[in-house]
């Protein structure tokens, strides 16, 4: 007996499915190794950017991050809150991004560095559909820390309060306090002296 209601098509019902997964995907290819841009999601921001296009936040303005944790490139499990009483250095990263292997020489320099000075350097490794090349530029690079493997963004979507400074671009740097807290942001590759400009001052905090 037909009830009057239509069932919906098959191709509706995809698409429903499909919805979720597409806008994780379009927020980063609209974003794929470039630069610049604004804390997103709206609301009242309180960092400063300077000129060389590291943007800050005033202690008392800094948020705590959401929640990012996931399986590594290596099959283990890491959650950042784990890290709180750590400098923490996120950056997001793919191995298919040229800007990512201009900087990845010096993360991995400053990363060996900087340990003994309570500092903990975390990848997001994202848009590469399976982990091989991901592994082999770790391994290519010399890159001593884990990376957390995010292949359809949902930890840079998710893992990064409205109004906050968040990942906007391949790559992007979030430097994170003792407290959990952002207090730096970079959307372009860095070289050492920058990367440090981010990661000194921290130290410097008691």
């Amino acid at each position: 007996m037909n009830s009057g209601r239509a069932l919906p098509r098959r191709s509706d019902r995809r698409l429903r499915a499909i919805t979720p997964v597409v806008a994780v995907a379009a927020a980063l290819t609209l974003s794929a190794c470039s630069g610049g841009g604004k804390s997103g999601g709206g609301g009242d921001t309180n960092f400063v950017t300077n000129t060389g296009g590291i943007s800050t936040v005033a202690v008392a303005e800094r948020q705590p991050v959401n929640k990012i944790a996931g399986e590594t490139l290596d099959g283990a499990k890491l959650d950042v809150a784990d890290l709180k009483g750590k400098i923490v250095v996120l950056n997001v990263w793919g191995s298919w991004c040229p800007p990512c292997r201009q900087e990845a020489k010096h993360f991995a320099k400053v990363a060996k560095e900087t340990e003994s000075q309570g500092v903990a350097f975390v990848g997001i490794n994202t848009r590469d559909p399976n982990k091989g090349p991901a592994l082999a530029f770790e391994k290519d690079y010399g890159v001593p820390y884990p990376s957390l493997y995010d292949p359809m963004g949902k930890l840079i979507v998710n893992g990064f309060p409205k109004g906050s400074l968040n990942p906007q671009s391949i790559p992007s740097t979030i430097v994170l306090d003792r407290n959990g807290k952002i207090a730096a942001r970079s959307l372009m590759a860095l070289n050492e002296e920058k990367l440090r400009t981010m990661i000194d001052p921290l130290i410097a905090e008691k």
